[in-house]
């Protein structure tokens, strides 16, 4: 008994692999349609995480956008070891 044909045609190549296509690569957070808006609850734990083990306790503002806590949590993984 034969088996059917595949309806996926497994010899396309995938267009989300295409080194070509820089779409969908990191973004710098100034450049985020959603940069302003407030950080988000994962960021801002993440961020007083990482002020801490940096011994810069400054560096943690629960009032900074999700673009500016990117960026501070950023250099602060360098800072602390975790880059």
């Amino acid at each position: 008994m034969a088996k059917a044909a595949d309806k996926h045609d497994t010899t396309q190549e995938n267009p989300k692999t295409d080194p070509k296509d820089v779409s969908n690569q990191i973004k710098d957070p100034d450049q985020w349609t959603t940069g302003g808006e407030p950080m988000t609850g994962a960021q801002a734990s993440y961020l007083k995480t990482l002020s801490e083990e940096a011994k810069e306790p400054e560096a943690f503002d629960a009032d900074i956008d999700k673009a500016e806590a990117s960026k501070r949590i950023d250099d602060l993984r360098h800072k602390a070891g975790h880059a």
